[in-house]
């Protein structure tokens, strides 16, 4: 559910230390951290820090005064500034060598596993918001029709189908479909233990957080975890950390109210058996079972869609039984000839390349010729190459058949006794042979795309280039 204004307000930072969710103990063992780490502080700073308010840092302090942990220095501005005792130096550094985590305090376990059943996605979906979300790619709609139903329904998606074809960018743009926002906590705390959740590298956080939203929460977009053939089962368990003294979060954690996919399934140096075993209770229960680096286990929400991609034979990953857990199945095949020039055009207009129409039914001759089909990355990878050719030579920035048969040499893996056609050196000035018909002088122009896929492509600097499968409803190049 999306979060509303109600539930917001209710999460302001707590007034009372009993209110916080954690033990006094841990609040007031991190507080004097705070204040060993700083030598000495005013009571805002550190409570600004450990993420709680003024009132309940007093509250702290004055509680740790009174076991004489703490001295008071004097009055700094507004605020009292304070340091450690030599008896508070001492205890507090001794537990700083079991762990020197000082960061924001955690939230408690209960109060995670609240939010994050608060927060489950409730998504409405039809087939014109599904267009939208994958409007920068050229796919079918009959693979958008059957995502759209996948996405809803409980259960994985199990995406397959040659390399190449645009899954891992289906997978990816999933995250699209929703139009929401999730807290994240910071860290969690179980029987003493930190364990750390959010992850700037992969939560991405609103630019504007709510000013009376308890610090210790983060407002999210939905989380989008992609792990590929790094993937060891230690990622899907607690990580201790003896230097800070807390926990990494599982990445099944991480994706909770978001997507969690499993990019190049079956490359991983664990059996695609034992990672899908380690899942099987979590999906259908909708909770898992963790174990601290100290106690007994305990368990947290499992909520997140869990999308599967590769590029192997699905009957070699595993049996029919273990294929049958994998409910919903997406076949993304190679591309139609009418697919491949909608890429071409795209990509080639982002690079500022020209592209005739007789060198676009070039390329795709020579790509049938060495993969024995059509597939999206060929034309994302060939008009980059083709830029670089053209910029290391100065050359005009046109995808001639020159131009092509050069890059062929770089991208495709030579066969022996095999021979490619030729259309000339662009590098020497040798024209064509006069049995090649020339090169068209009139550009492809960029059809005129269905409304559904009239968004802008992705930025060129983008970290990975957009990807499809399948004819676009829109004309072919002319």
């Amino acid at each position: 559910m999306a979060l509303g204004s109600d539930m917001l307000s209710k999460l302001q930072p707590p007034a009372r230390l009993e209110d916080l969710g954690v033990p006094a103990g841990l609040a007031e063992d991190l507080f004097a951290r705070r204040v060993l780490t700083d030598r000495s502080t005013t009571i805002g700073k550190a409570a600004a820090t450990l993420g709680i308010s003024h009132t309940v840092g007093e509250q702290i302090a004055a509680s740790l005064r009174d076991k004489a942990l703490v001295d008071y220095l004097g009055i700094d501005g507004r605020d009292y500034r304070v340091t450690l005792t030599e008896q508070g130096f001492r205890t507090t550094a001794e537990r700083m060598s079991k762990g020197q985590h000082v960061a924001a305090m955690p939230v408690s376990l209960r109060d995670y596993q609240t939010l994050v059943k608060l927060q489950r996605s409730e998504v409405t979906l039809n087939r014109q918001l599904v267009k939208q979300a994958f409007a920068d790619m050229v796919i079918e709609d009959t693979i958008l029709d059957q995502i759209g139903p996948a996405f809803v329904s409980d259960g994985a998606i199990f995406i397959y189908g040659p390399p190449g074809t645009g899954k891992t960018s289906l997978a990816e743009r999933m995250a699209r479909i929703y139009d929401d926002t999730v807290l994240v906590p910071r860290f969690v705390t179980v029987d003493g233990q930190l364990i750390s959740v959010y992850d700037p590298s992969l939560h991405i956080a609103d630019e504007e957080q709510p000013s009376n939203l308890d610090p210790r929460w983060v407002l999210c977009q939905r989380p989008l975890v992609v792990v590929g053939g790094e993937l060891t089962l230690d990622m899907m368990e607690l990580r201790y950390d003896t230097l800070s003294g807390v926990s990494a979060a599982p990445i099944q954690m991480l994706a909770n109210n978001g997507i969690l996919v499993l990019d190049d399934f079956g490359r991983q140096t664990a059996n695609p058996q034992e990672i899908l075993n380690r899942w099987i209770v979590p999906m259908s229960q909708g909770v898992d079972f963790l174990r601290p680096h100290s106690g007994t286990k305990f368990t947290v929400p499992f909520e997140l869609k869990l999308v599967v991609s590769t590029n192997l034979d699905p009957h070699s990953l595993g049996d029919d039984a273990f294929l049958r857990r994998l409910r919903n199945k997406v076949y993304v095949g190679p591309c139609t000839d009418t697919a491949f020039n909608w890429i071409l055009v795209r990509v080639a207009k982002k690079h500022q390349i020209e592209v005739t129409a007789d060198s676009a039914g070039y390329l795709n001759a020579i790509t049938k010729a060495n993969l024995g089909e059509l597939r999206p990355y060929v034309a994302i990878d060939f008009c980059q190459l083709a830029g670089s050719i053209c910029d290391y030579d100065q050359l005009p920035r046109v995808l001639d058949q020159p131009l092509i048969d050069r890059v062929a040499e770089l991208f495709f893996v030579s066969r022996p006794n095999s021979t490619r056609p030729t259309g000339g050196d662009r590098r020497r000035g040798v024209p064509a042979p006069p049995t090649k018909a020339k090169p068209s002088q009139n550009s492809v122009k960029s059809p005129t795309p269905d409304p559904a896929y009239a968004v802008a492509p992705q930025p060129v600097g983008q970290t990975r280039a957009p990807s499809s499968e399948g004819a676009s409803r829109s004309p072919a190049p002319r």
